[in-house]
């Protein structure tokens, strides 16, 4: 992947939460509360948020030259994880069809894979630098 993929997907990640948390709060509020989703849609959009965050962190590893595969693998989990996960709230909040909460588990599962890859690359870079130095 080129450098600062990861940073660019956490961007677009971030604006893309942000802008489905707006609209939750103000395009949708009246059918979120109708429904009673709006906390359900509020997590999906905080959810959202965090998993960009994390997809800059793992794109600011790779900047520093201390990508690899447990670097990779976190975030097209945070990616995919928060695209289910969010994406299945906010299908939830619109439609109201229940159904789509058993999807949800899902990319929570994939979001934690993701942490622990992260901390797994986190650890190794941090390891390589200290093999490095010494």
């Amino acid at each position: 992947m080129r450098s600062g993929f990861w940073v660019q997907v956490g961007a677009a990640w971030g604006f893309l939460a942000v802008a489905m948390g707006a609209f939750g709060a103000h395009g949708l509020k009246g059918r979120l509360e109708e429904t009673g989703q709006l906390a359900n849609f509020q997590t999906a959009a905080q959810y959202h948020m965090y998993c960009a965050l994390a997809l800059v962190a793992v794109g600011l590893l790779g900047l520093a030259g201390r990508s690899g595969a447990a670097a990779s693998g976190a975030g097209w989990a945070f990616l995919v994880g928060s695209a289910i996960f969010s994406g299945s709230l906010y299908a939830l909040g619109v439609t109201g069809l229940r159904w789509l909460g058993a999807i949800t588990p899902i990319g929570g599962v994939l979001i934690l894979a993701g942490w622990a890859a992260l901390a797994v690359a986190a650890g190794s870079a941090a390891n390589k630098d200290a093999i490095t130095i010494n």
